[in-house]
């Protein structure tokens, strides 16, 4: 991946040498004439205020200010929206210039996007974090620009681990094990909330793989879903937690990643895999919130999942030069920054990482941060990717159900992973 990163950044400064900088100045001149940049933006405010609007109209104010020669005009989506409108936008050949969404695959493959090398400085694209860059790669040529990302951990309720007995948080899958039980017998009703439910199993799904040591793919990055090392993770969770009834009233396979998180926030969940914005949604209600690195089978997991999503430029309607010095002003550190540290968000580039670490008023995040380097994504460069992953949203769940064999259930959705694979 390095040697990728180096050959991609070396072609970046033949092509900034040959066309006079593509966009490393960072403002435009405006011989040409007015451009208008079309960009299509998910919105992040989960209380369905205004707070995503407010940020791009400030950035684009002051990016107009200093490009005067170019126009931004920005539509916000709902996240159940975003990626279905900009669909529907490129099918009728009406592909906004920048689409900020949680997907860039189909597109690359289609041949849609210009690549990281066509549009941004050297200085900015050498800032993301290497995970990221890997994950917004298509066929070894990043066209995912990674936006925002997150990171995984294990939360629990320090009140209740207090109530139970529990001296300190599980780092072992037999700790985590025995500290269900205790949570158990003092009436918790999730001692440890397991959603495996079609919101986002995929999610939960691949943190208890890399717990497991393993992960969705292999490294010639092929699918190996029913790996041996995967089948005996699916074992240990039904065997250990689900049927001794530790996951609680609700099956893994019925429960949603949204409910697990109100019910973790109503303090009725002992642990779970948390996510940053949880900690605000607990916090309101008066929920003590300990976080720890995901548990391995004798240790630390040897990673935690990372999630990004993505900001890409589209061809269609000729900008790359444009596009390039808006996302160069993009993704300065004041920029980035604002954006994660509003959003409970984790940044995406080296830079501004390492300002959100230093700062008080996000002491919160700063294990995030600090596993986000080491994380791994899932395998979102792969246009099967969606494909498997909706099979593995609808199945899952069945794996850990008391009567079955988890070998069966992994085996079915593998041979379905290889078939979209191979259809690529």
């Amino acid at each position: 991946m390095q040697r990728r990163r180096f050959l991609g950044l070396a072609a970046a400064a033949s092509a900034l040498a040959l066309t006079g900088g593509l966009s490393g100045c960072g403002s435009l001149d405006s011989e040409s004439g007015d451009v208008t940049l079309k960009l299509v933006a998910a919105d992040y405010d989960l209380g369905g205020g205004d707070s995503t609007r407010k940020y791009w109209d400030g950035l684009v104010a002051a990016f107009e200010a200093k490009n005067p020669g170019v126009k931004v005009q920005v539509q916000i989506e709902s996240w159940d929206d975003v990626d279905r409108k900009v669909a529907e936008m490129v099918k009728a050949g009406k592909a906004p210039d920048i689409a900020q969404i949680g997907a860039y695959a189909d597109y690359a493959a289609a041949g849609q996007l210009y690549a990281a090398d066509e549009l941004l400085s050297i200085r900015v694209q050498a800032n993301f974090l290497a995970p990221l860059v890997a994950a917004g790669e298509y066929k070894r040529t990043q066209y995912g620009l990674p936006f925002v990302a997150s990171t995984r951990l294990l939360f629990f309720n320090e009140d209740l681990f207090a109530k139970a007995g529990i001296d300190a948080p599980p780092t072992t899958w037999d700790e985590l094990a025995a500290a269900a039980r205790k949570l158990e017998k003092k009436g918790v009703k999730y001692p440890f909330a397991l959603p495996l439910g079609p919101e986002e199993a995929q999610a939960e799904t691949m943190m208890w793989l890399l717990s497991g040591g393993d992960g969705y793919t292999d490294a010639t990055e092929h699918y190996k879903i029913d790996s041996d090392a995967n089948v005996r993770t699916f074992e240990w969770l039904r065997t250990n937690l689900v049927v001794p009834g530790l996951t609680g009233p609700v099956a893994p396979g019925k429960l949603n990643r949204k409910a697990a998180f109100t019910a973790f926030a109503r303090g009725e969940v002992g642990m779970l895999n948390g996510h940053p914005s949880l900690m605000q949604q607990a916090a309101k209600n008066g929920v003590k919130v300990g976080k720890v690195a995901l548990p391995g089978v004798s240790g630390k997991a040897r990673a935690t999942m990372g999630v990004a999503d993505w900001i890409m430029g589209f061809k269609q309607n000729g900008h790359r030069k444009e596009i390039g010095t808006f996302l160069d002003f993009a993704f300065s550190d004041e920029n980035v920054l604002k954006f994660a540290g509003g959003n409970n968000m984790l940044p995406a580039t080296t830079t501004a990482s390492a300002g959100m670490a230093a700062d008080p008023q996000y002491a919160d995040l700063r294990d995030f941060i600090q596993a986000l380097p080491d994380s791994q994504l899932p395998p979102v460069g792969k246009t099967s990717w969606a494909q498997v992953s909706g099979v593995i949203k609808k199945d899952i769940g069945q794996a850990v159900a008391p009567e079955a064999k988890p070998s069966e259930v992994l085996g079915r959705i593998a041979r379905q992973a290889s078939a979209a694979e191979n259809a690529e």
